[in-house]
């Protein structure tokens, strides 16, 4: 049912090797700035069935996000964490539904490039079946773009959320914020509750 006073819808999109669940926390922060927190689970995933890969979790969060729209209407802001993060903006790109914001925390550049940085000996190019081509996909989205880099990122690595930020056109409207001496799963602690004031704002800004 559509709230007037709300701020709008957050889709959050979690990282690999978690569930949706594990995620509440999202909620308490953002929805005391007025939002709308919905959380999504992939397919295979927190005890869902069906199909693991790009290609599953973007189709299905094309439909979660066509629902959301319909339930609530917008704006909507897609919010990914690590892996979220290639699939918020795979979802983003292709969408028919508006998607008005997106925040991106500890993201990628490419699952190319971080694969060939950590198996340099490999031929990555011929062994991925996905592709998380998260430079790309955000190449012509016209709305506000955060991305929050962990400084002591040891799983994915601070340099590719840099090399994102840096690719994005010149023409977005982008927000960079590095959360310095952050890990990878430990980033939240080195947010309050001025952080997610201030993305959220800049999220909005687009409305």
């Amino acid at each position: 049912r559509k709230n007037p006073a709300t701020k709008g819808t957050v889709l959050v999109f979690h990282g690999n090797a978690d569930r949706a669940a594990d995620r509440i926390y999202y909620g308490p922060e953002l929805s005391a700035l007025g939002y709308r927190v919905l959380l999504a689970e992939y397919p295979g995933y927190g005890g869902r069935k069906g199909s693991v890969g790009e290609k599953y979790f973007v189709e299905d969060g094309l439909e979660t996000l066509k629902q959301v729209s319909e339930q609530y209407g917008g704006p909507v802001y897609l919010l990914g964490e690590s892996l979220g993060c290639g699939v918020a903006a795979a979802v983003a790109r292709v969408s028919p539904v508006p998607v008005d914001g997106i925040i991106l925390i500890t993201p990628w550049d490419t699952l190319k490039a971080v694969a060939s940085e950590k198996f340099p000996l490999l031929p990555v190019s011929f062994l991925l079946t996905d592709s998380y081509d998260t430079v790309q996909n955000l190449q012509d989205f016209k709305g506000p773009v955060v991305v929050a880099g962990a400084g002591e990122d040891e799983v994915i690595g601070f340099s590719h959320a840099e090399n994102l930020y840096a690719s994005l056109p010149a023409r977005t409207r982008k927000m960079w914020k590095k959360m310095e001496g952050a890990g990878h799963n430990n980033w939240l602690n080195y947010t309050d509750s001025e952080w997610w004031k201030e993305i959220m704002s800049f999220a909005s800004s687009g409305k």
